[in-house]
């Protein structure tokens, strides 16, 4: 009877990714005889021909076409098995690994993970970095989910699931001799030092549109990816930061900084970006609903007269 080996499988990819056999031998680190019986064996189990040879390399069969989508497929269940299996390591602990776009509030972050922080039978391993970057890593298995500013596009071989957790408007906020200058926003703004997210944010779009349409021209005195960052200078004085409240709340608790113009034209959103996996991480799920929860709680505070 035949049989499916999974290591032909994987060498089968490789070409059909390369088109080449010397290349796909470098890459697996084999002699291109030995990749050739490889893939010589995954033929006669199939009972098809799955590479025809072309000037310059090798192009796939119509069998060829078909069994690459079935070793996708096999390939994709295979790293899940690995993925469901290592969140539960010895000691009966699970493993949570979070992505978080760089730009993200670390104040809504925290938020976002406490329920998880305070259980003992639960690690968490953070990751930094784009959205893109981080997409590719919850891809390949190394994040169970990816907390981002803005959704994640949809296409069939990677279908995300993005879930909006929180909406929040965006004002200006400095020291507090700032609120006593009672700038007019807009239209006072000409010349007016601040401190803005980068030209990727939806936020700094939409701020300067509101000023530009109004004739004002702030003078831009930083522009600064990370909100850590932008809070830090919005501390120093010298300038009014364009930031959601969440991300400075400890300061304008303490009365470090104070908000100046709330602009409910422009609001930040904060989503969660999951899979689509036969077998989720479950702490993935928890969470995202105990957010639906709070966003619930919100709304009806906000309707109470």
């Amino acid at each position: 009877m035949p049989f499916l080996n999974y290591h032909h499988l994987r060498y089968f990819r490789f070409i059909a990714k390369e088109l080449n056999l010397t290349r796909a031998a470098e890459k697996l680190h084999l002699s291109v005889p030995a990749l050739s019986i490889q893939l010589k064996q995954l033929e006669e189990s199939l009972g098809h021909p799955l590479f025809e040879r072309v000037r310059g390399g090798l192009d796939l069969t119509e069998a060829g076409r078909i069994a690459l989508g079935y070793a996708e497929e096999i390939a994709r269940n295979g790293e899940e098995l690995l993925d469901v299996m290592q969140h539960r390591p010895q000691g009966g602990r699970m493993i949570l690994r979070v992505g978080a776009v760089a730009t993200l509030s670390r104040n809504f972050q925290l938020e976002f993970l406490r329920p998880a922080l305070h259980r003992e039978d639960v690690e968490i391993v953070i990751r930094s970095g784009t959205q893109r970057d981080l997409l590719v890593s919850m891809h390949a298995h190394e994040v169970d989910l990816v907390l981002s500013n803005q959704p994640a596009r949809r296409d069939a071989g990677r279908p995300w699931h993005s879930h909006l957790l929180a909406e929040q408007p965006v004002s200006l906020v400095g020291v507090p001799e700032w609120k006593k200058k009672r700038l007019r926003f807009p239209g006072g703004f000409r010349d007016v030092p601040v401190i803005l997210p980068s030209m990727e944010s939806n936020t700094r779009a939409a701020f300067d549109r509101i000023t530009t349409a109004a004739g004002a021209h702030p003078r831009l005195m930083a522009e600064v990816d990370d909100m850590a960052m932008l809070r830090l200078l919005a501390r120093e004085g010298e300038g009014l930061a364009l930031v959601p409240p969440v991300v400075v709340k400890d300061e304008i608790e303490s009365g470090a900084l104070v908000e100046t113009h709330r602009i409910p034209q422009i609001s930040e959103t904060f989503y969660a970006i999951t899979p689509s996996r036969r077998f989720p991480n479950p702490l993935v799920g928890e969470l995202v609903g105990h957010m639906a929860g709070l966003k619930r709680i919100r709304r009806k505070t906000t309707r109470k007269p």
